[in-house]
C-alpha cells in the first residue's frame, strides 16, 4: 500500500531536517530508500535527462506519471513529484495533471513560480486543493519560490520577495515553501522567523550542514539534481576513458557488485 500524504507530511514536522537525495528514476529511488531515505522526491532535470529530454518544463506529462508508477511499484516510503510548473499555464489543466500522478501514488508534488506571476502559482495551488477535495485525496504541496534561483529581485529585497509569495501561496493551500539558492544563515533564518511553512532550502556550496540548518528552523533539505549531475559527470569520464583506451578498467573501478544491485529490487 502506498504511503500516505499525511506520512510525508508528518516528515516535515520533527526535530531533524528531512533529507531528500532525488531520485530520477525507479532504481535511483530504491536504491536511497534503501540507504535510509525516510522519503524520496524526483529531481524534474534528472528525470527529464534519464528520458532524453532536457530539462525546463518540456517533457510530456506523461513521463511524470510515468516515472512516478515505476517508483511507487518499488519503494514503499512517500514519494514527491518535481512537476515544475505543473506542464500548463491553466490551473484546472495543472490540477489534472496533479491528479494524474497522486493516482498512480504520489503523495507530494513540487510547483514552481519560476518566471511567472506569483498569482498564477497561488491559483494553481487553488486549483489543485479544490481538486483534490472533490476527489478525496491528500497531496503535500511544495510551493517554490524562485527569488534566490532567479534572482528575481536586488539581493536586499530577497526576503521580504520571498516572504510576500509565501504568505501568497500559504494562503492558496501550500503545505511547505521551497526556497532554492538561499545560502546566507540570517537570510534562512529570518524567511524560516517569517513564514508560517516549512522551510526546504537546496543544497548548495557554502549552505550550512544539515544539522545547523535544524537549528536555523528549516524542516527540508533537497539535493535536487546534484546527484545526478555529478553521475553524469562520472559516466561521461568512464565513456571517455574507455572510449579513448579501451581498457575494461576503466568502467569497472568503483563500481557497486552485481549481487549487491540485484539485491535492491529482490533478487
Amino acid at each position: 500500500m502506498p504511503a500516505s500524504a499525511k506520512a510525508f507530511r508528518d516528515l516535515h514536522h520533527q526535530s531533524t531536517v528531512l533529507r531528500l537525495p532525488n531520485a530520477w528514476d525507479a532504481g535511483s529511488a530504491r536504491l536511497l530508500e534503501n540507504l535510509g531515505a525516510t522519503a524520496v522526491a524526483t529531481t524534474s532535470a534528472g528525470v527529464a535527462w534519464s528520458q532524453g529530454y532536457a530539462d525546463g518544463r518540456v517533457f510530456p506529462i506523461e513521463v511524470a506519471v510515468s516515472v512516478a508508477a515505476s517508483i511507487v511499484r518499488i519503494i514503499k516510503v512517500p514519494l514527491s513529484v518535481d512537476m515544475e510548473n505543473g506542464y500548463s499555464d491553466e490551473p484546472l489543466r495543472v490540477a489534472e495533471n496533479v491528479k494524474r500522478v497522486l493516482d498512480v501514488g504520489a503523495v507530494g508534488i513540487n510547483l514552481e513560480d519560476g518566471p511567472d506571476a506569483p498569482e498564477l502559482l497561488a491559483r494553481k495551488i487553488e486549483a489543485i486543493k479544490e481538486m483534490a477535495a472533490k476527489n478525496n485525496l491528500d497531496v503535500f504541496i511544495n510551493a517554490r519560490a524562485d527569488v534566490y534561483l532567479a534572482n528575481l529581485v536586488d539581493d536586499a529585497s530577497k526576503v521580504e520577495e520571498t516572504l510576500k509569495r509565501g504568505r501568497l501561496y500559504q494562503q492558496a493551500g501550500a503545505d511547505g515553501l521551497f526556497v532554492p539558492a538561499v545560502i546566507d544563515v540570517e537570510a534562512i533564518r529570518a524567511i524560516v522567523q517569517g513564514a508560517d511553512l516549512p522551510i526546504n532550502v537546496l543544497a548548495r556550496p557554502g549552505l550550512p550542514v544539515a544539522d545547523e540548518l535544524a537549528k536555523l528552523g528549516v524542516h527540508r533539505l533537497s539535493a535536487g539534481s546534484a546527484v545526478a549531475q555529478t553521475l553524469w559527470g562520472h559516466a561521461q569520464e568512464l565513456a571517455r576513458g574507455f572510449l579513448e583506451e579501451g581498457r575494461s578498467e576503466a568502467v569497472t573501478q568503483s563500481s557497486m557488485t552485481y549481487p549487491q544491485i540485484q539485491a535492491l529490487f529482490g533478487h
